[in-house]
C-alpha cells in the first residue's frame, strides 16, 4: 500500500501520517510507503516496515504534482490549500493554490492511463452560504460566500465528476471547524475557535473577536483523523454517486465553549480570554453556517464528540501530556 499525503506539513496532514505510522494497514493492506509532500518539509521517520520520504514543492506546478503522482499511490489525501482568511485576503492566491492546485492533482491522475486511486479531499462546511435554516440538512444547496468557500465547492464538483467518469475513487469530507489546533495561530478566520481554548489552557492570553452568542459547528484533530482515516477505507458503492459527504460535529456558542474551558481548567484559566470585537472576523463568521444534521455521513459509520469538555480534554490529553494548568 502506497500512500501520497498532500498538505503533509499541516496539523491534520502531520497527525494522520503519525496515525498510520502507528496504524501500520490501510483498507486491510500492510502500508509501505507514505510520500508527505507540502510547500515546507514535514518531520517524521521511517519505521521498520514503512518507507517515509519527505518533499517540499508547489502543487500550483503541474510537473511538481504530475511526478508525485507517477508512483501511482493507491490513497491520496489531499490536504493541501490556504486557509479561509488567506484565500478571502489573497483573491489570486487563494484560487492558484485551493482551485488550480487541485485541479492540477485531478489530471495528473488522469494522465496515468488505468490509473484510480482512492482521493480523500479536504472540503469544508464554507461551501454552504446564507441564509441558513436552523439545522443544515444532506440537501441543503451549496451557495459559498467566500472565495475560499468556492474554491471548495467547485473542487467538490470536480471530484464528483472524475469519479462519475471512472477516473478516481473520490471522497470529498466537508469538515467541521477543527478545534483545539495546536500550535501558533494561523490566518483562518476560524482560528479563534481555537485559540480561546488553547492560550487560556497553556497560561496565555487570548482574544475573543465575536459575540459569545456565536455558535459554530466543530470537532476534534482526533475526529478529523478518524474522519480521513475512515474515508480511505469506506466502500465507495455504499457512499453512491454523492461523493461529498458533510461530517458529524459539534453544534456550540462560543459562550458554551468559556463554560466547558471553566468547567476543564478552572475560572482562573477562562479569565485568560478578553473580548475585543473584530468587525472583518465578525462579518465573516455571520456568513458560515451553525448546526448540520449529517445523517449521511453517520450512517456511514463517520463519528466526532458529542460535547466540547471531550473536546478539551482531547487537547490536554495529545498535546499538554494530560496536564492541566497548575
Amino acid at each position: 500500500m502506497k500512500i501520497l499525503v498532500l498538505g503533509a506539513a499541516g496539523m491534520i496532514g502531520r497527525k494522520l501520517i503519525d496515525r498510520l505510522l502507528r496504524d501500520g494497514k490501510l483498507r486491510g493492506e500492510i502500508i509501505t510507503e507514505i510520500h508527505a509532500f507540502d510547500v515546507v518539509e514535514g518531520q517524521f521517520e521511517s519505521t521498520g516496515s514503512i518507507a517515509v520520504s519527505v518533499e517540499a514543492g508547489d502543487i500550483t506546478d503541474a510537473q511538481t504534482v504530475t511526478k508525485l503522482v507517477a508512483n501511482k499511490p493507491d490513497v491520496i489525501f489531499h490536504f493541501a490549500a490556504i486557509v479561509s482568511g488567506e484565500a478571502e485576503a489573497d483573491f489570486g492566491k487563494g484560487y492558484r493554490i485551493n482551485l488550480h492546485g487541485t485541479q492540477n492533482l485531478f489530471d495528473a491522475i488522469v494522465d496515468q492511463d488505468g490509473y484510480v486511486p482512492r482521493v480523500v479531499y479536504a472540503s469544508s462546511i464554507a461551501v454552504f452560504g446564507a441564509p441558513f435554516p436552523s439545522s443544515i440538512d444532506d440537501e441543503f444547496h451549496l451557495t459559498p460566500l467566500t472565495s475560499y468557500g468556492t474554491q471548495k465547492a467547485i473542487g467538490e464538483l470536480l471530484l464528483a465528476d472524475y469519479t462519475r467518469k471512472g477516473l478516481m475513487d473520490g471522497i470529498g469530507l466537508r469538515f467541521p471547524t477543527i478545534v483545539v489546533r495546536p500550535g501558533k495561530p494561523n490566518a483562518a478566520a476560524s482560528g479563534f475557535f481555537s485559540n480561546i481554548i488553547r492560550e487560556p489552557l497553556s497560561g496565555q492570553p487570548a482574544v475573543l473577536p465575536v459575540d459569545k452568542d456565536v455558535m459554530h459547528w466543530m470537532a476534534s484533530p482526533r475526529s478529523a483523523v478518524g474522519f480521513a482515516i475512515h474515508a480511505a477505507e469506506i466502500d465507495g458503492d455504499a457512499v453512491g454517486p454523492r461523493r461529498n459527504l458533510t461530517l458529524p460535529g459539534l453544534a456550540i456558542t462560543v459562550g458554551e465553549m468559556i463554560q466547558a474551558l471553566e468547567n476543564v481548567a478552572g475560572k482562573k484559566t477562562a479569565n485568560f480570554i478578553e473580548e475585543k470585537r473584530d468587525e472583518t472576523i465578525v462579518g465573516i463568521v455571520n456568513n458560515w453556517p451553525r448546526r448540520f444534521i449529517a445523517n449521511r455521513a453517520i450512517a456511514l459509520g463517520f463519528v466526532s464528540e458529542t460535547n466540547f469538555e471531550d473536546i478539551i480534554q482531547a487537547h490536554v490529553d495529545d498535546e499538554l501530556s494530560g496536564v492541566l494548568p497548575g
